[in-house]
């Protein structure tokens, strides 16, 4: 069960943090597979600063396959995918590939930016205010992940916690079709990606 954006404070007590770790952690997400190129409509862009100051514009990151994923430092199924997020990161992002992260705590940088260093994550990250969750349909609960094909539309979206596995088989079957699409032949993409792994 994902945790709603609403909770914004930690948890009264270890026995309720228990119960939602658990039930976050199980497989009762709402996810859909890789939707046909047909059915996929395309990601609303956005503008926000990163943890350097720079401005990051999701319509920049066109031409990659992008894993976007709205999360908050007291989510703890968030803290689960992080690990695997940098993995991708460190994996894929000479193959066209980009991680982003919206982080949507209320207190901002002051509890994201320690969070930041603390886990000395790879990837960058931003601080998302009411106007980016209103663009994605309210960002009910977090976390909320969608992963993007090369033209900025959403090929999956995943509302609480899925397998790393299930990530991965995604993003190299977007990053394959990506390639073939691209001019280089599907069989050098695909060794390319499969020694990447």
């Amino acid at each position: 069960m994902p945790i709603p954006v609403s909770r914004r404070a930690p948890l009264a007590t270890a026995f309720v943090l228990a119960i939602t770790l658990v039930g976050c952690s199980s497989s009762t997400s709402v996810h859909a597979e890789v939707k046909p190129e047909g059915k996929r409509n395309s990601a609303p862009d956005f503008t926000l600063k990163d943890n350097d100051g720079r401005t990051v514009k999701l319509s920049d990151y066109k031409g990659k396959v992008v894993l976007l994923n709205f999360w908050a430092t007291w989510c703890g199924p968030c803290k689960i995918e992080i690990p695997w997020f940098m993995d991708f990161e460190k994996q894929y992002k000479d193959h066209g590939f980009s991680v982003l992260g919206v982080a949507m705590d209320d207190e901002g940088w002051q509890v994201v930016r320690p969070f930041l260093s603390e886990h000395k994550v790879n990837y960058r990250v931003m601080v998302g205010d009411e106007i980016t969750a209103q663009l994605y349909q309210g960002l009910d609960s977090l976390p909320t992940t969608f992963v993007l094909d090369r033209d900025g539309r959403i090929a999956a979206t995943h509302v609480g916690l899925v397998s790393k596995s299930e990530y991965q088989n995604e993003i190299t079957q977007l990053l394959k079709t990506a390639t073939a699409v691209g001019g280089a032949s599907a069989a050098s993409g695909s060794a390319e990606l499969a020694r990447a792994k």
